[in-house]
């Protein structure tokens, strides 16, 4: 219903019903003009004809030899062309001439009906020696044209031509002009809608493109045509405005998305700022307490050996460097996590520096007496940044050593590279307590321990994993921890070179 409401509005239906509108208008105009002027157009013709025939016949007696058989018969043939009845009589009403015996026998009656109608007929055309009526015969139903006029030598002509014809003709005109006009009709109506089809097609092509750029998608052109109209042209003008308003939204998405950029550097700044404050005045609460807690005790002098203020000067150099080390780890983890870094790649060896993150922790792995499972007889060469590679190796063996505990007379921890699809993998397992499912997720955000009972010095800062999950998920490459028996291995995948 929606598409025939749709459809009635249209300027096609709008262009085709006009169209069709007009040429009935037309056709119902010429039936009116020929029912109301033809009969009148053509007793004004038949009046001029009958007086030229009149003229006519005054020649023929107005000449000097009349030609009587010459006469009669150009005045039968002219009666007969124009369906003419004429009578033409003498001095003393003698017979001259008849082309019908019939107007002659009733010629009396008609000079009756004559003076009878004299007031109520209407005259077509009068002078001195003519009069032209139209009368009406009751007798035969029928209405004539009658011409009755005084020649110069004094006879009397009669001319009659039958209205009824005239009718007739009018009704077969208007019957013609029904059935021809009803063709026209349709045949009109086939062009109209072809016409307003040609038209209105254009016009449907323009408001197509103009409801989506109304919904800022400008892949449809208006396609152009040789011929130089007005829809041409506006199709034209359409599609430079088209143009002109893809480039200039465009350009005003490409300013939106760098001010939406700048914005949110911005924003990121922000939460890196008030995130780095939080970190800092959470984690140097205790260091600071520490540190000012020892400094009141040297000053003054809780204890006077010697021992005892060195050992107070010790624990505040100590504290003053892990707060040194944990600042410059918050800032690098804060770099790492709101800032895209750019990493200075490059092939090396990952075995060799596996085995430098060995030799550097091997006081503490003595002093915890772990055994370590590394074979180093391999070259395996990644492309990364050795940098930040040795910090996620170094934290995650760290973070072995702290957690490595003896199962089932093993206190080992065990480093495996395998090289699979491009990728290689370094994983590091420890013997120890599994991790519950629930803290799997947590371990990798800042500042969380899983042990919150393990003393300062062997407890950490809570950083370093939270460190290797911005280094790997800038490096977008797979990191994770799995339980395993006995122990946890934790994982990293690098590109192989």
């Amino acid at each position: 219903m929606a598409k025939i409401k749709k459809k009635l509005k249209s300027v096609r239906f709008k262009l085709f019903m006009t169209m069709c509108i007009v040429i009935t208008f037309i056709v119902l105009c010429l039936i009116i003009a020929n029912s109301v002027v033809l009969e009148t157009f053509y007793l004004y013709a038949k009046t001029g004809t009958v007086r030229k025939v009149y003229q006519q016949i005054e020649q023929y007696y107005q000449s000097d030899v009349l030609d009587a058989t010459k006469m009669e018969r150009d005045l039968r043939r002219i009666a007969f062309n124009n369906n003419f009845d004429i009578f033409i009589k003498g001095e003393n009403d003698a017979f001259l001439f008849s082309t019908d015996k019939d107007f002659y026998d009733t010629l009396g009656r008609i000079n009756e009906m004559m003076e009878v109608q004299n007031q109520e007929s209407p005259i077509l055309y009068k002078d001195s020696n003519m009069t032209i009526r139209k009368i009406n015969d009751t007798d035969s139903n029928l209405n004539y044209i009658l011409l009755r006029g005084m020649l110069s030598n004094g006879y009397i002509v009669y001319i009659r031509i039958p209205v009824m014809p005239i009718e007739e003709s009018v009704n077969i005109s208007n019957n013609v002009l029904l059935f021809i006009g009803g063709i026209t009709i349709l045949i009109s109506a086939f062009i109209a809608s072809f016409v307003s089809r040609k038209f209105s097609e254009p016009i449907l092509q323009l408001n197509d493109i103009t409801k989506k750029m109304a919904k800022l998608d400008f892949s449809k052109k208006y396609r152009t045509t040789d011929t130089e109209d007005e829809i041409n042209e506006l199709g034209s003008n359409v599609n430079t405005m088209s143009d002109k308003l893809e480039n200039t939204i465009k350009q005003l998405r490409k300013n939106n998305s760098e001010l939406e950029k700048d914005i949110e550097e911005k924003s990121k700044i922000d939460e890196m700022r008030r995130q780095f404050i939080s970190d800092v005045s959470h984690e140097l609460k205790t260091p600071i307490a520490l540190i000012q807690g020892y400094a009141e005790g040297l000053v003054e002098n809780v204890n006077t050996d010697e021992e005892s203020r060195k050992f107070y000067a010790e624990v505040i150099l100590d504290e003053s460097n892990k707060m040194d080390k944990l600042v410059k780890q918050l800032l690098e983890l804060m770099k790492l996590e709101y800032e895209k870094r750019e990493f200075n790649n490059q092939k090396f060896n990952i075995i060799e520096l596996i085995k430098e993150v060995i030799r550097k922790c091997n006081v503490i792995i003595q002093e915890h007496e772990i055994k370590i499972k590394f074979d180093d007889s391999k070259q395996i060469y990644v492309n990364a940044d050795d940098f930040y590679i040795d910090q996620v190796i170094t934290n995650y063996f760290t973070n072995a050593i702290k957690h490595c505990e003896e199962i089932e007379g093993k206190k080992e921890i065990e480093i495996n590279t395998t090289e699979e699809n491009n990728k290689v993998k370094i994983a590091i397992f420890n013997t120890g307590k599994n991790i519950d499912e629930e803290q799997l997720e947590r371990i990798w955000g800042r500042f969380y321990k899983i042990d919150s009972s393990r003393n300062r010095e062997d407890g950490g800062s809570g950083i370093g994993l939270a460190l290797v999950k911005a280094i790997m998920s800038n490096y977008d490459n797979g990191y994770g921890v799995i339980n395993k028996e006995n122990g946890v291995e934790f994982y990293i995948e690098l590109p192989k070179e």
